[in-house]
């Protein structure tokens, strides 16, 4: 058990005025600060909650990305379906056991300060790899791969997974319009035709959502994920974002897999941002994305009383980041993976500068390995770089996967 405080670091947190303070971690939980064993971040630091993926394929975390032939673009996700598996990339990625590209999407999300992901496969697939990954990936939810009469008939029907979503109090999650045929289009009438559009869906992608969508999704009370970097690399669109946000949905972020999307969260926030100001000519508020990896995302998987901020009682999923601008929200949206200081899940510390060692008593314990990454010698859960070279080992040559933000050692 943990026992640990965090001192003299400038504090983020939804509905509150970021301030320097002490953030106090007993057990799996943020407490009132126990100054017994202390971690000083000198005032250099911002600490936030961990961040929060709602959209990732852990199966499918691999480089380089696949999609249409230059100067085309998809009418739907299936040709690329199509053009993945006959692609090299697919021949080369099916050398590796499906636990390892778990491991390698667990560790890409990790080292963006992810520590919870959904992985948008049905629990069939995932569910004896999912709790031995070192962040958290969601074990609970309703899934239908889509609604259309396409889609790959994950789970046991739409209808039966969202009785079981709202029976548990979880949330039925779906792609939604990711395409511009009469299906795709159809899509937010087919859920409402079912009875199904409620609060308790996440709807993945919404890129062929029209206006009365949009107006019905929010209505409903159902939250979004936006994939944006993926969407325009497959679809050269996205969704209408600036609509969805202005209709008060709850607009949460994914990364989708690094075969379409962006290679880390991070840097999926950067193109998020940027791309919003080439569209709407204006900008999306550092603190409006931080929300949406934060309490939007906790509040789209029902776990807004665990996840999501630094509240007394709440599961303590911390990331601190080096102090590069004086706003605590720029700070996170123009951070890299190499400003990590420490990043925790329900108080464990998962990976970190050696500085942090002592939040253990002093010494790294059993099931950690150390990397090196921009020059600083880093602790890390489980053996990262053993996995690397395993990769490249049964790959045959010395493959380089930009998520993975160091060169294992010999």
């Amino acid at each position: 058990m943990f026992e640990y405080s965090l001192k003299n670091g400038v504090i983020v947190t939804s509905g509150r005025v970021p301030k320097t303070g002490v953030l106090g971690v007993s057990g799996e939980r943020i407490f009132h600060p126990d100054t017994t064993r202390a971690a000083d971040l000198e005032g250099r630091s911002f600490v936030y909650p961990a961040l929060i993926n709602t959209h990732d394929h852990l199966q499918g975390n691999y480089l380089p990305r696949v999609g249409p032939k230059p100067g085309t673009f998809y009418l739907t996700w299936l040709p690329w379906d199509n053009d993945l598996k006959a692609s090299e990339v697919f021949i080369e990625r099916s050398r590796l056991s499906r636990e390892e590209l778990y491991a390698l999407s667990a560790y890409k999300n990790l080292f963006s300060g992810v520590a919870t992901v959904n992985d948008h496969f049905p629990q069939a697939m995932n569910k004896t790899i999912l709790p031995k990954l070192p962040i958290r990936a969601i074990l609970n939810y309703g899934l239908a791969h889509e609604v259309s009469s396409y889609d790959l008939k994950w789970g046991d029907g739409v209808e039966v997974e969202h009785r079981r979503a709202v029976k548990n109090g979880w949330s039925f999650i779906t792609h939604l319009a990711e395409g511009f045929d009469g299906e795709s289009m159809d899509g937010v009438k087919t859920l409402e035709r079912l009875g199904v559009l409620d609060n308790h869906c996440l709807l993945v992608h919404g890129i062929g959502f029209s206006d009365e969508d949009i107006r019905k999704v929010a209505k409903a009370g159902a939250s979004v994920s936006w994939c944006a970097a993926s969407n325009m690399f497959m679809f050269n669109v996205t969704c209408k974002i600036k609509k969805l946000l202005n209709a008060g949905v709850n607009v949460t972020i994914g990364t989708d897999s690094a075969a379409t999307g962006s290679y880390n969260f991070l840097e999926e926030l950067h193109y998020d941002r940027d791309l919003y100001r080439r569209l709407y000519g204006e900008d999306l508020p550092a603190q409006k994305i931080f929300e949406m990896v934060t309490v939007n995302a906790a509040k789209a998987f029902w776990m807004q009383d665990q996840i999501g901020a630094l509240e007394e009682g709440k599961t303590a999923d911390i990331l601190v980041l080096k102090g590069r601008t004086d706003d605590p929200y720029e700070n996170l949206i123009s951070a890299s993976m190499e400003d990590i200081e420490l990043l925790t899940l329900a108080g464990k510390p998962l990976y970190g500068e050696l500085r942090f060692i002592d939040l253990f008593g002093g010494k790294l314990p059993k099931g950690y390995s150390r990397i090196t990454v921009a020059d600083r010698p880093m602790f890390v859960i489980g053996n990262p770089g053993g996995l690397y070279r395993e990769v490249r080992k049964k790959i045959g040559f010395k493959k380089i996967l930009d998520f993975l933000p160091f060169e294992p050692e010999a």
